[in-house]
C-alpha cells in the first residue's frame, strides 16, 4: 500500500500520528510506541477502549453484499461516485497526493472504482476505507491493497489529523458531521449516497427489507447543516433485472439482515420468477464543509 495513505493516520490510543514501522506497510506505530500489526487479511483492527453500541454487518450479510456488488448491479452507482470524488481531487490538483476517505467502506467495491477512475485520470491520492465490521474489511483489504483499510467506529472520534483529508465518500453508511468536518480540508468535498422513495419498492415489502423515510432528505440536510453547505443533489435511477438469489442477497446485504429470517427468505425466493424487475433509486449529495 502506498505511504501517502496513511501519512494523515493517528493513533487510536494517544491521537500521535502513525506511521509505517516496515517496508512491507503490514505494522502501524506511533512516537509512543503504541503499534497495530496487520490481519492476515490485510486490514487493521484500531477498536480500543469500550466496545461500539453500533452493530456490525454479520459474515452472511458481508458475503451477500459482496455477491450482488460484484454482479456488477450497482456498477452505475459506483461510477457516479467516483466520478463526483474524483473530480473534487481534480480540482486540487496543486495539493497531490490527496487523500480519500471512503467511510463506511464495506467491502470496498466503491472505493475500488474510485481508486480505477483516479488511475485513469492520472490522479495520485492515498486511500483509507474505514468500516465497523471486520468481515466487511477482510473482502475490502483484499480488493484494495492500494488502501489502508481500518476496523473503525464512526461514532468515535475518527483516527485522522485535522484537515488531512479531500473528499469522503459515505455511501449508505452513518454520517458523523462534526469528525467529517474536522478531518476535511478547506475545499473538500462530502459526498453522500442514500436511497429514495421507491427505491426497491418491487421487493422490499415481501423481503422484509427496512421502508425509506419519507423525511430521509430532510434530516440528511438537518444533521450536516451546521458543519456543512450543500453544492449539488443528483438523482440515478438503475433499472435492475433480478435472480431469485440475487433478490435474496439485495434484502440480505442490508440493515434488514440483522433481523432477517434466513430460512423464510429462501422460501420467498424460490417462488420468484427466474428474473424480477426491480428500481433502484439513489440520491447522490455533494457537500462543502464551513470552515
Amino acid at each position: 500500500m502506498p505511504a501517502e495513505s496513511a501519512t494523515s493516520l493517528l493513533c487510536p490510543v494517544c491521537r500521535d500520528p502513525l506511521g509505517f514501522s516496515d517496508a512491507a506497510g503490514r505494522s502501524l506505530a506511533c512516537p509512543a510506541g503504541h503499534s497495530f500489526d496487520a490481519a492476515k487479511q490485510g486490514y487493521f483492527n484500531f477498536l480500543v477502549g469500550k466496545g461500539t453500541v453500533f452493530e456490525a454487518d454479520t459474515a452472511d450479510m458481508v458475503a451477500a453484499r459482496f455477491d450482488f456488488l460484484s454482479a456488477g448491479h450497482y456498477r452505475p452507482l459506483a461510477d457516479a461516485v467516483a466520478e463526483r470524488a474524483a473530480g473534487a481531487l481534480a480540482g486540487n490538483a496543486a495539493r497531490s497526493p490527496g487523500t480519500v476517505l471512503d467511510a463506511g467502506t464495506g467491502t470496498g467495491h466503491y472505493l475500488r472504482a474510485l481508486l480505477d477512475r483516479l488511475a485513469h485520470d492520472g490522479i495520485r491520492a492515498g486511500a483509507i476505507g474505514l468500516d465497523i465490521s471486520k468481515f466487511a474489511l477482510r473482502r475490502a483489504a483484499r480488493l484494495n491493497p492500494d488502501a489502508v483499510n481500518v476496523v473503525g467506529d464512526v461514532w468515535q472520534p475518527l483516527p485522522l489529523a485535522d484537515h488531512a483529508v479531500d473528499v469522503i465518500t459515505v455511501v449508505f453508511a452513518p454520517r458523523n458531521a462534526s469528525e467529517f468536518a474536522r478531518v476535511l480540508r478547506p475545499g473538500g468535498r462530502l459526498v453522500v449516497v442514500t436511497p429514495r422513495q421507491g427505491h426497491l419498492a418491487e421487493v422490499a415489502g415481501q423481503t422484509g427489507m427496512l421502508g425509506i423515510d419519507p423525511a430521509k432528505d430532510e434530516r440528511l440536510a438537518a444533521s450536516l447543516e451546521g458543519h456543512f453547505a450543500a453544492l449539488s443533489a443528483d438523482h440515478l435511477d438503475v433499472p435492475l433485472s433480478l435472480s431469485p438469489d440475487d433478490v435474496a442477497r439485495l434484502a440480505l446485504m442490508g440493515p434488514a439482515g440483522h433481523h432477517l429470517d434466513r430460512g423464510a427468505l429462501a422460501s420467498l425466493a424460490a417462488g420468484l420468477p427466474p428474473l424480477t424487475a426491480v428500481s433502484a433509486r439513489f440520491r447522490i449529495n455533494v457537500f462543502e464543509p464551513r470552515h
